[in-house]
């Protein structure tokens, strides 16, 4: 079960990594980014599952509410909101 956990998580970051390389808009960069942010908090939340170590949980929430923050950020000024 771990593998398939873990070869979904590459296959979803490769597409991500592939959308953030291709992407002809700079929305489509930060989409990718904040794919790229869920990706690696799934992925310490994994790594905290499998090693039996739960600080990764805690880390990986304090990952994601930063990630939304800079996401926020992103498209704001991309928006021309600053």
């Amino acid at each position: 079960m771990i593998y398939f956990i873990v070869a979904v998580l590459s296959l979803a970051l490769l597409f991500a990594v592939i959308r953030g390389i291709n992407g002809p808009t700079a929305s489509d960069r930060i989409v990718a980014l904040d794919n790229l942010t869920t990706i690696t908090t799934a992925a310490l939340v994994l790594l905290g599952l499998f090693f039996e170590r739960y600080i990764y949980v805690d880390v990986a929430l304090i990952y994601g509410v930063l990630s939304f923050i800079g996401v926020l950020t992103m498209a704001r000024y991309m928006g021309g909101g600053l």
